[in-house]
């Protein structure tokens, strides 16, 4: 009797495992890390994770789900590292966080949450918000709302009247002291503070404010505002409490600190030279380009009244340079990661990136790596995500065409699943 049980339980065990896996016939499978295309695959996924890849369509057991992209070219999950997931760039935008609820902001959020997703963006990594970007990701996580996987750098760390200084812009009363806390430090101890406030707060990783920007209601667009001293010290702080670092940077002087004081990544990278792309050679550095952003804010400073008057030569200047500054880049080979700063952008348009990346001289098949594997390696997660490889998470993503030939159709996904469970399926 007791041998009839066990058996029972194995063999319900067994159907328990079946009944979990599924089968993707894939037409094309583009392997990211060997630069090629494989024909007629199947992926088996089991729970969250891929299980086996096989060459053919295999046959499915019995009761086993199967989904058909036989006609579909296949990739992994695509990565944005920069986006700003709580809101959307309009002419209110500079009002509205005096007259918004964080509560406002969190449900606006959800619907660019999906919209990313859909588009095919199965991870994002968030550089610069609030707390509702930790609430997003515990939410999303927990499967009450769809969306991306979010690494969060919660608040963005800024100088006094730098770059994410939350008060810049207001009148003198509103103006205030913000510190350590409120993500603005001015010192090697407050940047130890900061961060650690940013780890307390619930961050994954760490973005600082390494030069004046573009959008920010003060007139330097450009010029450093961290010392070295400072940079080095959040970097520290940051390792110490296993996060990466990036940083925000158009001009030379505050990349330059930036890259020697250990950052992880340049954003932007709008204005460097050809010594700023040595040392991120040497030191290992990546630039995420945020084409999108500069084209965007670029046409948008042609609108009078889009942007407050102190932000529209800003804008032109640094705007127009960002394509070509990463054709430059590139091609003197440094490390690139895909990122949009959608959110500056339109939401769940982040596939556009590919198309400016591949104008600027980017073969497409390496456009499409800097989404996935460059993205899972600059965020330290490639032993689980950014390729189609077995124990690695079911992240993955499909689209009529051939994008090597075309990358533009990447912006038409017709298939995205991430964790293992289907979000979106088109014919």
């Amino acid at each position: 009797m007791k041998e009839i049980f066990i058996i029972l339980v194995i063999i319900c065990l067994s159907n328990s495992m079946h009944a979990q896996e599924t089968y993707i016939h894939c037409g094309t499978i583009i392997d990211v890390e060997n630069k090629k295309s494989l024909e007629e695959q199947t992926i088996i996924v089991n729970g969250e994770k891929i299980i086996e890849i096989k060459n053919g369509y295999a046959t499915a057991p019995n009761d086993t789900e199967v989904i058909n992209l036989k006609n579909m070219t296949v990739m992994p999950g695509f990565m944005d590292m920069h986006v700003h997931i709580e809101h959307e760039s309009r002419p209110k935008t500079y009002e509205e966080k005096f007259r918004l609820e964080d509560t406002d902001v969190a449900l606006e959020a959800t619907v660019y949450c999906k919209r990313t997703l859909n588009a095919g963006f199965t991870t994002v990594r968030d550089l610069g918000g609030s707390g509702v970007n930790v609430s997003l990701r515990k939410a999303i996580n927990k499967g009450f709302i769809d969306g991306p996987r979010i690494y969060t750098a919660e608040k963005s760390i800024a100088t006094t009247g730098g770059h994410a200084d939350p008060t810049n812009g207001v009148k003198s009363e509103l103006k205030g002291n913000p510190g350590p806390k409120d993500g603005v430090i001015n010192s090697v101890e407050d940047a130890y503070k900061a961060v650690r406030q940013r780890y307390k707060n619930g961050a994954d990783c760490i973005k600082i404010t390494a030069t004046g920007g573009v959008l920010s209601v003060a007139k330097d667009g450009s010029g450093p505002q961290f010392t070295l001293e400072e940079v080095q010290a959040v970097v520290k702080a940051a390792k110490d409490y296993g996060m990466t670092t990036s940083a925000h940077a158009h001009g030379v002087e505050g990349m330059q600190r930036a890259i020697i004081g250990g950052i992880t990544s340049i954003e932007h990278g709008t204005l460097m030279d050809q010594e700023t792309m040595d040392l991120m050679k040497k030191h290992g550095t990546y630039l995420v380009p945020t084409i999108s952003a500069g084209k965007f804010v670029a046409e948008k400073a042609e609108i009078p009244g889009y942007f407050p008057p102190i932000i529209v030569p800003k804008a032109i200047k640094i705007g127009a340079q960002i394509q070509v500054t990463f054709g430059e880049a590139y091609k003197a080979g440094v490390k690139i990661a895909f990122g949009t700063d959608s959110g500056v952008s339109a939401h769940g348009d982040n596939a556009k990136e590919f198309v400016f990346m591949v104008e600027a001289g980017m073969p497409e098949i390496e456009a499409i790596q800097s989404a996935t594997i460059n993205a899972a390696d600059l965020l330290n997660i490639k032993e689980k995500l950014g390729s189609l490889s077995v124990g690695k998470l079911a992240d993955i993503v499909a689209v009529k065409g051939d994008p090597l030939k075309d990358i533009s159709i990447l912006q038409n996904i017709n298939f995205v699943m991430k964790n293992g469970q289907v979000y979106k399926m088109e014919e």
